[in-house]
């Protein structure tokens, strides 16, 4: 049998969290709960779960605090969130898994079944995590992105463009590299979309950064900077156009 400790300032959601689990996943324990940076830190000292449920915001600090006090915890660890779009999007750039209060028994199920099976994200991850939930309204520097194999953090800066494989997208970098990401490309349309990328065509996402003109024979495309020729949709064409027009 698994083990869970529970992380949460509201003694409500705490209680909901808790029935739920016994209620319908018997095969993880919870052998503790908290309700403040200082309570789960007295905790984990005397007990190491196999899952950490963890709030990020906690009446005396925050769920990143809990980990800067123990930096090699080895618990599988499961953010919970409100439902809150600038949090949505820093678990997104950090690749990192979340449940959303409230949350759904397939979603709690989900979210516990990945937790058995995900790796634990290193403290770079965790850094962007934390850096773009502090300041929501900055465009992040970095992102974090599946790939087959593993999970890598690059710059947004070095990414050229972006382009549809069925359910995957293939990322063009600024040296030449390319990495299959194993989301697809209206994930990326959508969380980069205050970053200077725009989507061109339903198969194409570029950085305005590497955009060197807009060609309006054959059709109409885009030269990027590296030589790429990117089709721009029929609808796209005024949107690109105008933008374009205003991009220094």
């Amino acid at each position: 049998m698994l083990t869970a400790i529970l992380v949460d300032d509201m003694p409500a959601a705490l209680d909901l969290l808790r029935t739920d689990i016994e209620a319908r996943h018997p095969d993880l324990q919870v052998i503790g709960t908290a309700q403040s940076v200082v309570e789960a830190a007295k905790l984990l000292r005397k007990k190491q779960p196999d899952i950490l449920f963890l709030d990020i915001m906690l009446g005396d600090g925050s769920g990143f605090d809990v980990l800067e006090i123990f930096p090699n915890i080895r618990s599988k660890i499961i953010f919970v969130t409100a439902s809150d779009q600038y949090a949505i999007r820093a678990f997104k750039f950090a690749a990192i898994d979340y449940v959303l209060k409230p949350y759904s028994d397939d979603e709690l199920g989900q979210a516990i079944a990945r937790a058995k099976q995900q790796l634990q994200p290193d403290r770079e991850r965790l850094d962007i995590l934390k850096n773009t939930l502090s300041a929501p309204d900055q465009k992040p520097n970095r992102i974090s992105l599946h790939t087959l194999d593993k999970i890598i953090i690059v710059s947004l800066e070095d990414i050229i463009r972006c382009e549809s494989d069925s359910n995957n997208t293939i990322f063009y970098f600024r040296k030449g590299e390319r990495v299959l990401v194993t989301k697809t490309l209206k994930y990326f349309a959508d969380m980069l979309k205050s970053c200077h990328f725009i989507r061109v065509h339903q198969s194409h996402l570029v950085n305005l950064e590497y955009i060197d003109a807009f060609i309006k024979t054959d059709g109409g495309y885009i030269l990027m900077k590296n030589g790429d020729k990117i089709p721009v949709s029929v609808r796209k064409r005024p949107e690109i156009i105008e933008l374009l027009s205003k991009y220094p």
